[in-house]
């Protein structure tokens, strides 16, 4: 039997309010290294509340969060900022990137806030990602799938054990749509441990696990409904990355 794998994420009775506003009530999941989950749900179900209390960019009013062993409670704003910068990656719909910075400089970014500076490491987290043509080149001359890769690149260059995305492929055509997707699944193949969050079910296949939200509440939590057959020769995507080249 196989050994199971640390907890990576846990949360207790988790609930968030705004106001009178219950924005999540009762929250309890428990993700493991390693695993690929998908929050679900409609717009207002709680899903991005859920990722900003996980991520340490928002407290929880009641409950209690433990990520990498560590009680979220426990950390003031600085101890907050400290833990994103070295446990923590973030994808997000929004590329972020800074305009008169290129691609290199603006993954390079990332480890300042790290304390630390190191060009080659940012070179091959950009090369992983199928960008080693691109990295002199700023945001404007990139196209939106590329911005998107820069992205996951600048997420993955400190090495964070945790891999947050939201809605990661919402400004994406189809064809760089599949190109992320199969990133992230390739990246789970290697064992990183991937939180995304999407109301598109198509993309919850590529998960292992969805974790859907209705009003704030978890209503179901299981595989998806049929094998991750959509994910299908993507643990090869990082091995062999996408073209640097710009998509039409």
């Amino acid at each position: 039997m196989a050994q199971q794998q640390p907890v990576a994420i846990e949360t207790r009775h988790l609930g968030r309010q705004f106001g009178a506003v219950k924005a999540l009530d009762d929250i309890n999941i428990e993700v493991r290294q390693g695993q690929f989950v998908a929050l679900m749900g409609a717009s207002g179900s709680g899903k991005t509340t859920l990722m900003n209390i996980l991520t340490c960019l928002d407290g929880a009013t009641s409950g209690q969060v433990w990520l990498n062993g560590v009680d979220a409670a426990t950390l003031d704003e600085e101890g907050r900022r400290e833990f994103r910068a070295r446990h923590i990656g973030l994808v997000f719909q929004q590329f972020h990137l800074i305009p008169y910075l290129n691609a290199l400089e603006n993954v390079m970014l990332a480890q300042y806030y790290h304390s630390v500076t190191d060009e080659a490491s940012a070179r091959a987290a950009l090369e992983k990602v199928g960008l080693s043509s691109r990295m002199d080149h700023l945001p404007s001359q990139l196209s939106g799938g590329e911005q998107q890769r820069v992205c996951i690149a600048r997420a993955l260059v400190n090495e964070p054990p945790l891999l947050f995305a939201d809605e990661p492929t919402g400004n994406l055509d189809e064809e760089n749509e599949r190109r992320v997707l199969e990133i992230l699944q390739g990246l789970h193949r290697q064992g990183r441990t991937i939180v995304m969050v999407t109301h598109n079910p198509a993309l919850g296949g590529y998960a292992e696990r969805i974790i859907r939200l209705r009003h704030g509440r978890i209503v179901d939590d299981a595989k998806p409904p049929q094998d991750n057959a959509t994910a299908d020769g993507a643990a090869t995507a990082i091995a062999t990355p996408p073209s640097g080249e710009p998509t039409p």
